[in-house]
C-alpha cells in the first residue's frame, strides 16, 4: 500500500473580520496566496476555503472520471467539471459546508449519455475528495457529453 501525503500551511493574522492571511502548499503552487474575511464571505476577489475545496473536488473528480471510463474501454477526449461548494450559515452562529454539486462535461467517443451518466456516476463513489466529504456533505452530480 502506498501513502502519499500533500502539505500546505495557512496562517492568519489578526481577528476575523479584519484580519489577513496566506496560505502555502508545498509544491508553490499556492505561494503566500491572500485570504481574508472578505473574500470568504463577500464578494472581494481572492481565494478561501471552499473555493479551493472546490477546486480540489473538481480536479480529483476529472481524473476519477478519466480513470473509470478508460477501465470501461472509452477513452475520454476531454473532461471539464465545475463543483460548487455550499457554505450555509448555522443557527448556532457558524457556518457548515452542506453540500457540493458537480457539473461534468465530456468529449468521448463512442458513447451516449446515458452510458456516460450512469458512468459519471460509478466514477464519484471511487473519487477520493468525494468520499472524504460522503459522510457529512451532499454531493450532486450533473453529468452530460458535449459535441
Amino acid at each position: 500500500m502506498t501513502t502519499l501525503t500533500r502539505t500546505a500551511q495557512a496562517q492568519w493574522n489578526g481577528d476575523l473580520k479584519r484580519g489577513n492571511g496566506h496560505i502555502n502548499a508545498s509544491s508553490h503552487i499556492l505561494n503566500d496566496t491572500p485570504y481574508t474575511f472578505s473574500t470568504r464571505f463577500e464578494d472581494t476577489p481572492g481565494t478561501n476555503p471552499e473555493e479551493l475545496l472546490a477546486s480540489a473536488h473538481a480536479a480529483c473528480y476529472c481524473m476519477a472520471l478519466a480513470h473509470t471510463l478508460t477501465e470501461k474501454g472509452y477513452q475520454p477526449e476531454s473532461l471539464q467539471t465545475q463543483a460548487f461548494c455550499s457554505l450555509e450559515s448555522q443557527e448556532n452562529g457558524g457556518f457548515k459546508i452542506t453540500k457540493m454539486r458537480l457539473a461534468t462535461q465530456g468529449q468521448v467517443p463512442n458513447l451516449d449519455n446515458t452510458l456516460f451518466g450512469q458512468i459519471a456516476q460509478e466514477a464519484e463513489k471511487v473519487c477520493p475528495i468525494s468520499n472524504a466529504l460522503r459522510q457529512n456533505v451532499e454531493i450532486e452530480l450533473d453529468a452530460a457529453l458535449t459535441s
